[in-house]
Parts: C-alpha cells; structure tokens; sequence
C-alpha cells in the first residue's frame, strides 16, 4: 500500500454491546493499523450507545481487506472505506 492512504469508518449502532467484538478484530489487525481515533457523543449527563471509529490502515492490502470485511461482518456495524493514491 505504499503510496496509499486507506481509511475506514466503522459506525457502531450499540457500541456497548459490539465493543467486545470489535475490538478483538482491532486486536488481531493491530499492526495494520496506523491511525485510530474513537468519536461518540457524551457530555455530562448522556454517553450515546452509537460510536464511530476512524481509522488509518497500513501493511499488506490483504490483511486490511480481512479488517475491513470482519469488521463488516459484526452486527451493528458498518463499515465505509475511501483509499487515495499517491503517484511515487
């Protein structure tokens, strides 16, 4: 993936209820992620059960498809990519 930049968002519809999940599947990709930032809403009196993730990937494309499909695979989940290529 040189000379590219994949991004994922995962939209969580229960974030308390799919973060075991989820977060396996980050697990077992973590080195093929680069960047990760969690973003939900909360404020003092509310935590939203829905939650997004976005994410920078790194390494192998084939690893990242494996990511990006298992992270798909989990009820509640969505999951969207944008990939920009860069000439060298």
């Amino acid at each position: 993936m040189h000379g590219t930049h994949w991004i994922l968002g995962v939209h969580i519809t229960d974030r308390i209820g799919h973060v075991s999940e989820v977060q396996t599947v980050l697990s077992k990709y973590g080195c093929n992620v680069k960047t990760r930032l969690g973003l939900h809403e909360v404020d003092e009196g509310f935590c939203s059960k829905n939650g997004l993730i976005i994410l920078e990937l790194f390494g192998e494309e084939k690893l990242c498809g494996e990511l990006r499909d298992n992270l798909a695979a989990i009820k509640g989940v969505d999951v969207k990519e944008m990939v920009f290529e860069h000439p060298e």
